[in-house]
């Protein structure tokens, strides 16, 4: 468990984590969410207690060093050292050859692993980044809107990835986030904060699904997932940054499938679904 009741200038917060949980972060530019990691990690001043497990990271006579923190920080800009190989950025943290090529065979990066960062794509660098952080075996992993430069494609590998990642090493995850299809892939629980503070805790479905409203609409989304309930199917649909849900036939939910971009429409108030 990891209990946090922390505060500066900026945040004001009080929550639990249970161990081994995949969290978001959500809300608007400016609510807190890159400033609570930071405050984690050991990187911005605070005051409160912060304990992981049965450690004390931090109270009012003890505050731990950002060195001594179980914790890997995956940036959005990826931050790697430009002089340095792959394979070196990642003993630059931990002298663990065997942990770095395990670590860069799962994520499809060995045969480049001499490269220097300059040579490598976004979504390259962003795996190394991801290795890097995963080298010192850490009890928080965080990440900072780390796939938000990519394209869809892109995303879509990293997530799987990240998630292989975050249940193979049973690390507790921290993910800033505003893409609702990518919280409903990964996380298990979504905490919005609004001025510093948080305002809504819960299931990506509690939290980000829309389910009112009935005015007409034609929107485009992508399918993230089709359940059957009792004798009925049910799309759940990421449009913009909400989560729908629509009833679907026997039909369309054959026809239909998990990554597609459909369109959502409605007439006389009964939502339709069809493939772009």
């Amino acid at each position: 468990m990891i209990k946090i009741n922390l505060k500066n200038s900026i945040i004001d917060i009080n929550l639990e984590i249970e161990s081994t949980s995949f969290v978001a972060l959500s809300g608007k530019s400016g609510s807190g969410k890159t400033t609570l990691l930071r405050v984690l990690a050991g990187l911005e001043d605070s005051v409160g207690e912060l304990h992981v497990e049965s450690h004390v990271w931090q109270d009012s006579s003890t505050c731990m060093s950002v060195q001594k923190r179980e914790i890997g920080f995956v940036f959005q800009d990826y931050a790697l050292f430009e002089n340095m190989s792959v394979l070196q950025n990642l003993l630059f943290v931990a002298k663990d050859l065997e942990l770095a090529e395990h670590l860069l065979h799962v994520t499809e990066m060995s045969e480049l692993k001499d490269r220097l960062p300059r040579t490598l794509s976004g979504g390259q660098k962003q795996r190394v980044a991801i290795c890097r952080a995963m080298m010192k075996r850490p009890k928080i992993l965080l990440l900072d809107e780390p796939l938000s430069a990519l394209d869809s494609q892109m995303r879509s590998n990293l997530q799987n990835e990240i998630l292989s990642l975050h249940k193979e090493f049973g690390t507790t995850t921290i993910m800033v986030s505003h893409d609702p299809s990518e919280i409903y892939r990964l996380c298990n629980r979504v905490v919005l904060l609004e001025d510093g503070k948080i305002i809504n805790d819960g299931s990506p479905k509690d939290i980000l699904l829309k389910t009112k409203g009935s005015q007409k609409f034609s929107f485009e989304g992508e399918l993230l997932e089709i359940k059957k309930v009792d004798v009925i199917f049910i799309a759940i649909i990421a449009i913009g940054q909400q989560l729908v849900e629509i009833v679907l036939s026997s039909d369309e939910a054959e026809s239909l499938h998990v990554g597609d971009k459909v369109n959502v429409s409605t007439k006389a108030f009964s939502p339709t679904i069809s493939k772009n």
